[in-house]
């Protein structure tokens, strides 16, 4: 072979090889992550969430509590580079919607987590709130992002 030929190859295997297994080491986490949200989610099914305000009218008394449930989630290094390519020609962001995704169900389940300790078994007045606290978007960095949810629990007689 040619030397043109080999340096190719050589400099494909240095770019290519690292790429696929940041992918699949990803991949994997990703299907990590899901698993264990299906899992607790499941766990804390019983306790229902609603985003109404007023507490129903047949409602007298009892121990209300607030509960919140907040996380901090980054993209891998790996979707920002899909992001930075796809973000290039437009288009959906798929794998920032997988961050935005697991950031809310992680939320809610660690306040169905806090409602649990305190015994409630309803989350009513639900509220979310997203803060982005670092951007690709002409920065050097990667996405980061918090998701808080919050609400009033109680217990149903």
């Amino acid at each position: 072979m040619e030397e043109p030929v080999i340096r190719l190859i050589v400099y494909a295997i240095i770019f290519v090889v690292p790429l696929i297994v940041t992918y699949l080491i990803e991949k994997y986490m990703e299907n990590k992550r899901y698993s264990s949200i299906e899992e607790r989610e499941e766990e804390m099914k019983n306790i229902l969430i609603f985003n109404e305000k007023r507490v129903p009218s047949d409602i007298v008394g009892g121990n209300f509590h607030l509960v919140r449930g907040s996380i901090v989630i980054s993209g891998s290094y790996w979707k920002q580079f899909l992001t930075r390519v796809k973000s290039f020609f437009g288009g959906r962001l798929n794998s920032l919607e997988s961050i935005i995704d697991i950031g809310r169900r992680e939320a809610i389940l660690r306040m169905k987590e806090q409602a649990k300790k305190a015994g409630a078994d309803t989350i009513f007045n639900v509220r979310f709130e997203t803060t982005t606290l670092g951007s690709m978007v002409g920065k050097e960095g990667i996405f980061c992002a918090e998701f808080y949810a919050y609400g009033t629990a109680w217990k149903r007689r």
